[in-house]
């Protein structure tokens, strides 16, 4: 074998293993290869912030609060997450959601949110939304939705439901609680079927891949071993801090745009 042949047969060697590796190390996300026992029960809170560039002060903080509790919801073993987002002066946004126990399959979620009416208005307004899987129905401040609504918030509202009956899927408005339950190890990409309930957003599958591996020093010096999983898309890029041990999401970094950053800090005590 003459030196460019050997050259083009490595090159094509290499081009297959590195398919083979890529196709070895996917992984669609359904509900069978998910652990829901590692979820921590309690009340968690984690500190969200901005920076407007790497290095600038923090701006538009927050504290999020959620807490699991194992439960039944219809007489079916459910996970049950309460969230309450405050920002400086008052809570902005609280969520109630039951999921399946075992699969973490969405089973009933519902929002409220405090908006301001306008830029330049103190004044507030209230949206209330309700996605109840089990009955196959959706509602916008008490309003039952249907095909036939010709609101274009509502219409948009809906759609994104319809892509998301009937399917199996993960609450995207509990990353936080859908992260731990999968299955680590490195150089792996998660393609997971996510869908946010109640938003325009519809289904979709996102990947998400444990790039490596990373050190958070904790309260007195206690280093915690933790899996780096990433989202990288146009204009936006997540980085994720797991813990090894607990699988908890200790913290996020994310980079939106041209430099804005967001972060989200789990705290160590909640009161």
């Amino acid at each position: 074998m003459n030196t460019k042949m050997k050259l083009l047969f490595t090159v094509l060697l290499i081009q297959t293993l590195s398919v083979q590796a890529q196709h070895r190390d996917t992984i669609r996300i359904t509900l069978k290869n998910i652990n829901t026992q590692v979820l921590r029960e309690g009340t968690h809170r984690y500190l969200v912030y901005f920076k407007m560039k790497k290095d600038s002060v923090r701006v538009m903080t927050q504290f999020w609060t959620r807490t699991i509790k194992r439960t039944l919801y219809k007489n079916k073993p459910a996970i049950e997450i309460l969230q309450e987002w405050e920002d400086k002066d008052s809570i902005m946004h609280i969520v109630k959601s039951y999921s399946d126990e075992a699969t973490l399959q969405p089973l009933y979620h519902e929002t409220w949110w405090k908006v301001q009416t306008s830029k330049n208005s103190p004044a507030k307004t209230v949206t209330k939304t309700v996605v109840d899987m089990m009955n196959n129905t959706v509602t916008v401040n008490d309003k039952l939705l249907t095909a036939a609504d010709t609101g274009s918030r509502t219409q948009k509202i809906w759609a994104g439901y319809q892509t998301a009956a009937g399917k199996q899927f993960f609450n995207w408005h509990l990353d936080l609680e859908t992260f731990p339950i999968l299955p680590y190890r490195k150089n792996v990409t998660f393609l997971i079927p996510f869908y946010d309930p109640g938003t325009a957003s519809g289904y979709e599958e996102v990947a998400y891949t444990v790039t490596g591996e990373a050190v958070l020093e904790g309260y007195d010096q206690q280093k915690i071993n933790c899996w780096l999983l990433v989202n990288d898309s146009p204009g936006n890029k997540e980085i994720f801090w797991i813990s090894k041990k607990t699988k908890e999401v200790l913290k996020l970094e994310q980079v939106i745009g041209s430099g804005m950053y967001r972060f989200k800090i789990k705290l160590g005590f909640s009161n």
